[in-house]
């Protein structure tokens, strides 16, 4: 990947900053309620990519009207604008907050730790819904030994700054040759690993049924659960009422008498997508509609 230019990347940083602080000196409740109004603005008033993102909302639910198709764009664009306030704000998110903002977190912390202790680690599937990154903070926060992996950014300082804002969490550079040989590692040491499933996926993969199209899903994460014998949780956050809510959705448990490893990771792969697939289409406010990171696009090759 390439890198930008030092002026480009020193530009883009201190914009990044200013922002931060802007968003930091607006107590939270009114950031949230910032948010929600300029989500307002941008569907409603400035039509914010809304052709594009309305004509995949009336392909995934058909039977919808136009005004429900253009509230669920609505509730997603704020929804990744109160995700952006949140990374901005991360340093401030301590476990007091937590407790006030995430609505059962401890009691769910002690069920995923109680997979962990089965000594097999756990892996944890997160669709890119709700705030993800929330999930993970708040399990950290609660001393969930949690570590996941990201891409790293253009921008070397914009990367050192999410990294920094990822706090508790233990981040392993995706395309690192060490990654994949780390992840056993720490799942054979009994740790959490969060995942959250790419739909976008190069090369030919796992194919599965993904909001009315076909996602090539990797079955990477499902296969470290086969080789590590490790549980697959599969899990959401949802926002309701102005705070965090985890959805379980299900365990996955690998079968220990597959012959064919690769096998049973598509398998459970595409058990995990059903899942995710179906809390989407329950709470389609929460999905990341507007990236077109996620469009459902043919393989090359």
């Amino acid at each position: 990947m390439a890198r930008k230019g030092a002026i480009a990347e020193n530009m883009e940083y201190c914009g990044l900053r200013v922002l931060c602080g802007v968003v930091n000196a607006v107590p939270y409740r009114s950031a949230m309620m910032i948010a929600d109004g300029l989500a307002w603005f941008l569907a409603r008033v400035v039509r914010f990519k809304r052709g594009r993102t309305l004509e995949r909302l009336r392909a995934v639910f058909p039977g919808k009207s136009r005004e429900e198709h253009l509230a669920i764009a609505q509730a997603s664009l704020a929804n990744i604008l109160k995700t952006g306030v949140e990374m901005m704000r991360a340093y401030k998110l301590d476990r007091a907050w937590m407790n006030r903002y995430v609505l059962d977190g401890e009691r769910y912390k002690e069920r995923l730790q109680s997979y962990v202790d089965e000594g097999k680690g756990v892996v944890i599937m997160v669709p890119h819904s709700g705030n993800w990154y929330m999930a993970a903070w708040s399990m950290a926060k609660y001393g969930l030994p949690l570590f996941a992996i990201a891409a790293k950014q253009r921008n070397r300082k914009i990367d050192a700054w999410m990294k920094r804002q990822y706090g508790d969490i233990e981040v392993l550079d995706r395309g690192n040759p060490r990654t994949l040989v780390d992840i056993k590692t720490k799942l054979e040491a009994g740790r959490a690993f969060a995942i959250l499933p790419d739909l976008r996926v190069p090369q030919p993969d796992v194919a599965v049924d993904f909001l009315g199209g076909k996602a090539n899903v990797s079955h990477a994460g499902a296969m470290f659960a086969v080789r590590c014998g490790s549980p697959i949780v599969v899990a959401a956050m949802r926002r309701e009422g102005g705070r965090h809510a985890y959805a379980h959705l299900a365990t996955l448990r690998p079968d220990p008498a597959a012959a064919d490893r690769k096998a049973e990771a598509e398998r459970l792969t595409r058990e995990a997508m059903a899942l995710l697939d179906a809390e989407v289409r329950e709470h389609p406010g929460d999905w990341f509609w507007y990236n077109k990171r996620w469009i459902l696009q043919p393989v090359k090759g």
